[in-house]
This record gives structure tokens, sequence and C-alpha cells, in this order.
């Protein structure tokens, strides 16, 4: 018989505060084109995307990460001092250590909160509202903090034709707690490693450390290029439409939902027509409520679904207790998709 002590938390979590972060520049398509040979109507036709957000020097990872917890934090009507975990998840925090979420447990004030950073792509939130709901059944923590958070525009090659327009900054976050009924369904993820080649860093960082000219990306007057985000983008299209329209089928039926049960689709924001080729697959009612906050956000990788819950819940297109699914995908390739219910 085993002489460890069961964990005891408690039965169920819930998503219970939401909070957001958007640059205050805004950039429409027309600065983007300064670089590249396309037009307006094109990125809007490829994309649904007019205009998106871009960090200034002040708006750093950490401080677009505490804005919107402090809301997250203030919408939940807890004080930072209960959160018991901090999870971020990012790929535009550039030092390799320590983890980001340190700082911001810090400066939010929570008792030292247990804090890391993951890194999984546009997956991230759903891992960590994964890794949260775990830790609040386990006992582990009874409120945790999970934030997804990116500065793209620093990953962004302008020269870029295919990716240049599609990528925004910004931060949103969420309180997950403790409930007494099912409030966040069982998560469907995996990765695809094999096809992990259609979106990558353009060169890794001890390459472009090196600075041999001969390896490394030159842009149009002969320097070297800081390391960016590329895409294959009709592989990634192709995948993200036919194959997450299954896994979000999958988180459909692990939580016992059908499409007529659901009252939102918060889909990662990176394409609108990967979101309207998921409706129309899910076969999704008219009165279900679509995110689309790409339109003016921009593909914000981690950053997309909470920013894209905020704003819907903001604007009153959503409200508390609807039955959401969401769903994230992206580089790796990896994916993760639930139901929640929204706070």
């Amino acid at each position: 018989m085993s002489k460890i002590k069961p964990s005891k938390g408690a039965p169920y979590a819930r998503i219970l505060g939401v909070g957001g972060y958007r640059p205050t520049r805004v950039v429409p398509n027309e600065v983007i084109l300064e670089k590249i040979d396309s037009s307006d109507e094109w990125i809007r036709s490829r994309s649904g995307i007019s205009t998106r957000h871009w960090a200034g020097d002040e708006e750093t990872v950490a401080m677009m990460s505490i804005e919107a917890s402090g809301k997250a934090i203030a919408d939940a009507g807890i004080g930072p001092e209960q959160i018991g975990a901090v999870v971020v998840s990012t790929v535009s925090h550039f030092a390799q250590t320590p983890a980001i979420a340190t700082e911001i447990a810090d400066k939010l004030g929570t008792q030292k909160a247990a804090a890391f950073d993951i890194s999984a792509g546009c997956a991230g939130f759903g891992y960590g509202l994964t890794l949260a709901k775990g830790m609040i059944v386990e006992g582990s923590a009874e409120y945790v903090l999970v934030i997804g958070v990116e500065r793209l525009s620093d990953l962004t090659d302008l020269e870029d034709r295919a990716t240049a327009f599609l990528f925004g900054d910004g931060a949103g976050a969420v309180v997950v707690g403790p409930s007494q009924e099912p409030a966040i369904g069982p998560t469907v993820w995996g990765s695809e490693g094999d096809k992990a080649g259609t979106i990558k860093q353009t060169v890794s960082w001890d390459k472009f450390a090196i600075g041999d000219v001969s390896q490394l990306p030159l842009d149009s007057e002969g320097n070297v290029k800081f390391p960016a985000i590329t895409q294959e983008g009709q592989a990634v299209f192709r995948w993200a439409v036919f194959e997450m329209a299954k896994v979000a089928q999958q988180a459909l039926d692990a939580a016992g939902i059908s499409p007529d049960d659901l009252d939102v689709f918060i889909p990662h924001q990176a394409n609108e027509r990967i979101i309207d080729s998921m409706v129309k697959t899910l076969k999704l009612p008219e009165h279900v409520t679509v995110a689309r906050d790409v339109r003016t956000t921009g593909n914000t990788s981690a950053a997309s679904i909470p920013l894209a819950m905020e704003r819907l819940l903001a604007t009153g297109e959503a409200k508390s207790g609807d039955t959401a699914l969401v769903i994230g995908f992206g580089a790796g390739l990896v994916y993760a998709a639930t139901v929640v219910t929204l706070p």
C-alpha cells in the first residue's frame, strides 16, 4: 500500500475572469504595403485582416502581460496574493532564462506563486488552460493565472509577402479557479512533428549569433535579417481547414456537446478564411457567435483566444455563462481544443 497521501483539490475548474491588452499603435494594411508588392484588397481577401496592433518600446512582453493579468484578476474578484501559479505561453520572450512568468508573478504581487513559461505556439493558451485545470483539480493551486502574450512584430519579416501582414502584438489572460460543476471540458490536444517545418523561425539563434552571411537571409539592401517566422501558407491552410475541424468536433464529443448546444465559437485568430471553413465544416447553427477578432488584431498566436474572448464579452456579443468551443493550432504543428463556460 502506498504511503503517499492522495491529493485533494476542487472537483472541477472554471474560468473566473478574463483580461486583455492591445498595444496603442494601430497598424493598417497601408503600412505593410510599404515593403511588399500587394494590395489592401488582396490582404483582406486572403486573411480578413485590415489592421493589427504593434507594441512600442515600453510595451514589453512583461508589461502587456501585467496589464492583461490585472484586468483578469479584478474580473475574477480575487486578489493577486491568491494566485498559486502563473503560466505564460509565448514565443517572443527573447531571454532563454529566467522565465518571464517569474517577473510577472512578482510584479503582480503574488505570494511566491509557482511560475513558468511554455512554448506551444498558437495552441499555447489551450495548453496553459489544461495545465491550470489539472493544478486546481489536483490541489496544487486554488487559482491559476494563464497568460498568452506575443510581440510578433519583433519576429516579422516585413519583406516576406506571405507573412508580413499576418502578425500582431498583445496579451490575453484568464484566471482559472475552483468550480462545483464542470466548466472546462476534456482537452483534445496533440502534435504532428512531421509537419514542424511548415511554420518555423527562419534561422536559429545560434546560427544568427555566428553571423556567417553565407548562411543567413539578407534583406533587399544586403543586410542580415533578424530571425523571423516563416510558413508554408498553403500547407498550413489545408491542415488547419481539414484536420482542425476534426479536432474541434472531437472536443465537442468529449464534452458531450452538440453544435446546437454551443453559444460561442472562439478559434485561434489566424485567418478568417480558416475560421469560415471550420464554421461550415462543423455545421455551426446561425445562433452561434463566431469570434472574428483577427480583422483588427491580426494573428497574435497564444494571445489570440483570450483577446477574442475578452472582446466578445466586452461588446456583449457573448455573455457570462455561455458555452464556448475554443481551439488553438499552429507551429509544431500543435493543437488544443476544449469546451468552456465563459466567465
